[in-house]
């Protein structure tokens, strides 16, 4: 599918740490700073997350002659996204969102931005480039963060190529006056948002089926998703149908982009044709998986095909290895771990979750049953390969899961390239496979120290004990 993304380019900078005290000058904390990290954000991480759908997309937006900008470039060009529609306005600074995080949680955000209307040369440039490029992309992704760009003439403008052209023009709307967008295929407000353009509130599902049906109407649109946070996602469309869907989020940890994770899934969906009512229960998901990482993220093609499918995290290698290198991309710290994990214990759950600890992201390689009777022998193992597999999925210290049916975890580790490989205190840094690989690309070995008295083996021997007794 090939998405053309129109909007408000944003960088995104984290500033990681940790707060151990209150200051002593103010009743503020003190935030002792461990690492920083740029991430694409507004529209930017809308396309992002297309890319990582698997679609051929390009972006126009606007950015500052500043560092800011060189940054978000090249964030965007080392995902290999065409650049070439992003103008360089001398007049404004490129929008910048800051944000203090420890202990997962945002303590302060501090924005840098400009939000007239972006005019002149640059606009003109803008409209010169989309309107020589629509006919080459299937469908247009409108993000809206009302930072200057998407003028009501511009979007008028682009509302009737793409319907001239009988293509899909999907919108991340905001504000209060939603005329502007009049003619769009498909808007998607949050809840907030649509109350705001309707003036109405939405404390119930009636009041948001109303307000639906209110903009529906007034905005002549093919159909509407309002999010609704906690409560999941409203879809109607124009003939008048409509379907709730529950939120789909596990663990909440931010809701920081979820909006743009949304959008992304139902765009690329709809323009590639899927059915409006399955998009929309797609994105749904995507939305929460979103919500399960910190900070912008995106949410990826195995990740959703994974979701839908009822799998959860749990991964093939190939899949892993294309997830992978997006989560390096976004500057996560990757950690892997291997085991057979059978009959799963409470010394697993303390070996796995110091692993996490050692970075961002945790990946568990499994061995298959083959390989654990190989190295166990035949009666191992008690519990059956995809059980061991949906057991460390489930568990909020475990990110993706991923059988092998080799003897030892080699090629996986070079599949996925991890920061850091973990394994038991009960081996040595020369002793661990992989340690070689690892160290070659800048990566560390972290020995974990283990639980007493805790073993599947000792288990085992006292079930059999106790069936004998």
């Amino acid at each position: 599918v090939r998405v053309l993304v129109a909007g408000d380019l944003m960088l995104d900078h984290f500033v990681w740490g940790r707060v151990d005290r209150i200051s002593p000058e103010a009743p503020v904390p003190v935030v002792k700073l461990e690492r920083e990290e740029d991430r694409l954000g507004g529209a930017a991480n809308v396309v992002g997350n297309l890319a990582a759908l698997g679609c051929a997309v390009s972006i126009c937006g606007v950015v500052g002659a500043d560092e800011s900008g060189r940054v978000l470039r090249r964030l965007l060009e080392e995902r290999h996204i065409d650049t070439g529609g992003i103008v360089v306005d001398e007049a404004r600074p490129t929008t910048e969102k800051r944000r203090v995080m420890a202990q997962h949680q945002q303590m302060l955000r501090c924005d840098r931005e400009r939000t007239d209307p972006i005019a002149g040369e640059p606009a003109a440039r803008v409209l010169a480039h989309l309107e020589r490029a629509l006919g080459d992309f299937d469908g247009l992704v409108l993000s809206d963060y009302e930072k200057g760009l998407l003028t009501p003439a511009l979007l008028s403008r682009l509302i009737g190529l793409c319907r001239d052209a009988g293509k899909a023009v999907i919108i991340d709307p905001k504000g209060q006056d939603y005329a502007k967008y009049r003619g769009a295929t498909a808007i998607t407000p949050n809840q907030h948002e649509a109350a705001t353009a309707a003036r109405s509130a939405i404390v119930s599902e009636e009041d948001a089926l109303r307000v639906a049906g209110s903009l529906l109407k007034a905005l002549r649109l093919d159909g509407i998703c309002i999010t609704l946070g906690a409560r999941g996602v409203l879809g109607m469309t124009a003939d008048g149908q409509q379907r709730h869907f529950a939120a789909s989020a596990r663990d909440v940890f931010d809701v920081t982009g979820a909006g743009d994770t949304f959008l992304s899934a139902f765009g690329a969906l709809v323009i590639g044709g899927q059915p409006f009512f399955t998009a929309v229960e797609l994105a749904n998901l995507a939305a929460g998986l979103a919500v399960g990482k910190l900070g912008t993220s995106v949410v990826s093609a195995p990740e959703l095909l994974r979701a839908a499918q009822g799998a959860g995290a749990v991964y093939t290698r190939e899949e892993l290895a294309v997830l992978a290198a997006q989560l390096r991309a976004q500057g996560k710290r990757i950690v892997f771990t291997n085991g057979c994990f059978d009959l799963l214990h409470a010394g697993h759950i303390q070996y796995l979750q110091a692993s996490r600890a050692q970075g961002d992201v945790l990946i568990v390689g499994i061995n298959s049953d083959a390989s654990v009777r190989r190295l166990k022998g035949p009666s191992r193992p008690v519990i059956g390969e995809l059980d061991r597999a949906h057991l460390l999925a489930a568990l909020s210290c475990v990110d993706y899961v991923v059988p092998f049916d080799e003897d030892t975890p080699e090629a996986l580790i070079r599949a996925i390239r991890p920061d850091v490989l973990t394994k038991g205190a009960d081996y040595t840094v020369e002793t661990v496979v992989g340690h070689e690989l690892v160290g070659a690309w800048g990566g560390r070995v972290h020995l974990v120290p283990l639980r007493e008295n805790a073993s599947t083996s000792g288990l085992i021997e006292k079930i059999v004990a106790g069936r004998k007794g």
